[in-house]
């Protein structure tokens, strides 16, 4: 067998697999790994007992609540409003098209403490949008709803980005000829477009989930960051540092930073075997 073949399976168009892979390897550990073990270096110094006193106390723990339920709600709403932007700018051609799509990556470019400002500004009470919900006593900024808000603003273009390059693989043909063969509008999304959105649809709300779990400045200028009600887990790391008990942030972290990797090779877990699926299918 040749040696190329060991490591591809194809020939790789950048030579030199000694040389691309350790600077890949290098660049994942300086910028990944040794950050990690650094989390893993100040848990490690801990007794069981203060690692779990750090993790589990109510008000961390309450934190946690927020955190995932925010988390959650954001998550639904992005799925079905970021299934439906990168609906309307792969399938329709629109005055403004492209300014909406560049628009979705508004998130990435803006620095998240100064979206959590304008969104505390526009949500207020006396704020733009917020007076109208004043007006019925529904508290947006300060409280819960803001928390969703600043996720899904943060959250959105993972969503839409994930899921409109399938859509423009499955093409407009595809709803034609079920047409023709007689199926509805309903029965062409729902048996035609979505199981080949599925994946994307999965793989987009599971990173907006995790960016959520970690999100810090867009939450923390709307939250109004109240103890047991509007704290995230996010704040509780940085109020431990701020104390500079050290060991407890970084066991906090260590949570978080668990739930992620549970969810990411999960993820990774269920899309092989979906791949798998589609290709026995």
């Amino acid at each position: 067998m040749p040696r190329s073949t060991v490591f591809f399976t194809r020939h790789p168009t950048l030579p030199g697999f000694t040389l691309s892979f350790g600077l890949s390897v290098l660049f994942l550990s300086l910028v990944i790994l040794l950050p990690l073990s650094a989390l893993f270096i100040y848990t490690s110094g801990m007794s069981w007992q203060e690692f779990w006193g750090a993790i589990s106390d109510p008000r961390v723990v309450a934190s946690y609540k927020v955190t995932a339920l925010g988390a959650l709600y954001s998550t639904i709403i992005v799925t079905g409003v970021g299934l439906l932007l990168a609906w309307i700018i792969t399938r329709y051609d629109f005055p403004g098209r492209k300014l909406i799509d560049t628009l979705v990556d508004l998130p990435f470019a803006l620095p998240t403490a100064v979206a959590g400002l304008t969104m505390a500004a526009l949500f207020a009470a006396n704020g733009w949008i917020g007076q109208y919900f004043a007006m019925f006593d529904i508290k947006i900024a300060y409280a819960f709803p803001g928390i969703v808000i600043a996720m899904i603003f943060t959250s959105l273009p993972f969503v839409v980005r994930a899921v409109q390059p399938v859509l423009q693989d499955v093409g407009p043909e595809y709803e034609e000829a079920a047409h023709t063969l007689g199926a509805t509008r309903a029965q062409t999304f729902w048996r035609v477009i979505l199981p080949s959105l599925v994946p994307a649809l999965v793989t987009g709300a599971s990173q907006a989930f995790i960016r959520s779990l970690g999100e810090f400045g867009a939450v923390i200028l709307i939250a109004g960051n109240m103890p047991f009600e509007t704290e995230i887990t996010s704040l509780m790391i940085f109020v431990r540092l701020a104390e500079f008990n050290y060991p407890s942030a970084a066991a906090i972290a260590s949570v978080v930073l668990l739930a992620s990797l549970v969810l990411l090779f999960t993820l990774q877990l269920l899309q092989g075997r979906f791949l798998s699926w589609q290709r026995r299918g």
